[in-house]
């Protein structure tokens, strides 16, 4: 299902390949995607801690990549990661922090447009 806020983020990270390409370290796509939220107006928090509560104790441990308008928690990639790893562990951090969209963008892809997920609960 799309919306304009995912359009917008997946735009954003089409801009960031098509500049820099695959092969980089994640941290580097991080970044350049970070600044391409900024230079688009798209209000982002990076690296957001979270918690995970198990039986009324909170858990820490864990952060997001990046948390688009308090509505979109956006998992970076730039290897061949096992899709069913990230989509688990992206699923998981949507139900710890009560949100229901995701975007899962590898950037390792020839065309990103490949390494794009779209992610609901």
């Amino acid at each position: 299902m799309a919306d304009s806020l995912t359009e917008k983020i997946i735009g954003a990270a089409i801009e960031v390949h098509r500049e820099l390409g695959p092969g980089l370290l994640e941290s580097i796509y991080e970044e350049a995607l970070c600044h391409e939220f900024e230079l688009q107006g798209i209000r982002y928090r990076r690296q957001v801690p979270t918690d995970i509560v198990y039986k009324e104790r909170k858990i820490k441990g864990f952060k997001l990549d990046s948390l688009v308008e308090d509505e979109v928690v956006v998992e970076l990639k730039a290897v061949a990661t096992p899709q069913n790893v990230v989509l688990s562990q992206t699923i998981s951090y949507l139900k710890a922090i009560n949100l229901k969209r995701g975007l899962i963008i590898n950037f390792s892809e020839k065309r990103l447009i490949d390494g794009v997920r779209r992610v609901s609960v």
